[in-house]
Order: C-alpha cells, then structure tokens, then sequence
C-alpha cells in the first residue's frame, strides 16, 4: 500500500526538485531561468504554511532514501459562477511527477487520488489539468475527459 500525505513547508525542495524534473522532460520553455526556481520554492514554502493559501499538495516519501518519490499539486482558484461550475470554486491540478527510480508504482495515482479526494472534501466542483500523452491513461482512468475548449496563452513578459 502506498501512503500519501499532505505536503508541508519542509518539503518545498523536494517539490522544486521534481517540477524542475517535470520541466525538464518536456523541454519547457525557459526552463533554465533561475528565477522561476526561486519563486517557485518560495511559493510552495509560503502557501504551504498557509490554511488559506491557494496551493495544496500531496506526496510520497521515498521508500528507501531522504526525499519525496512523487508529488501532486493542486493550485485553487475561484471564478464567476458558471453552468458547468455553480460555485465558481475549482483546481487546476500542475506539477503531478514521479522521480524516475520510482516510476510505475502507482505513487502518481496515489498522489492524485488524494488531489482529488481533498477536492471533493472541499466542495471544489471543477478539477483541471494539462496531459502528457505518457500520462493521459491514468487521467482518463480516474475519469478525467478532454474538453473541447482549446488551451490559449498571452504571455505579457514577451516569453514564450
């Protein structure tokens, strides 16, 4: 059995260690730029420690060394109530990585499963997210489905 637990400020190394893994496998634009980094661990340690903070996220302890295996992060958000969310209250679920000596251990879908389930608990009505083609089974298995709205971004800095 694989044990999933919340995410704490302590762990915001670990979980900037594996979105820098994450980034890297899918050659992310500006994916050297230290200053992602930087703000990124800020934010996980900051929004980690906050009851209120718009990031919540589970993991998985290495079974054998110091560190996390896999992570799931979910990043809250609120919009304008819509038919297709009355609340308004939703996740976009980033950042799902495994370290590859861990890989096909069901630690992923332990993570999101916990995402998922902390969603529900809290009266989120709409969960997103991005796919990789290797990672889309398992969305589709959990009951993920693709919409017909096709993802756009203006990116005001000039980067792409």
């Amino acid at each position: 059995m694989v044990t999933v637990r919340p995410a704490t400020p302590a762990d915001a190394d670990e979980l900037l260690r594996l979105r820098i893994l994450l980034f890297s496998s899918i050659n992310r634009p500006g994916f050297s730029d230290p200053e992602w980094r930087v703000n990124a661990r800020e934010s996980f340690a900051a929004e980690l420690a906050d009851p209120e903070g718009i990031i919540r996220a589970f993991v998985v302890d290495k079974p054998d060394a110091e560190g996390l295996a896999s992570c799931a992060v979910a990043f809250l958000h609120r919009r304008v109530p819509g038919p297709g969310n009355p609340t308004g209250r939703g996740a976009h679920i980033g950042s799902v990585a495994t370290d590859p000596d861990y890989r096909r251990r069901g630690y992923a879908r332990a993570c999101m499963d916990a995402i998922v389930e902390w969603c529900r608990e809290h009266d989120l009505r709409r969960v997103e997210l991005r796919a990789s083609a290797e990672a889309e089974p398992m969305y589709q298995a959990m009951g993920f489905q693709r919409t017909p709205d096709p993802a756009m971004t203006l990116n005001l800095d000039g980067n792409r």
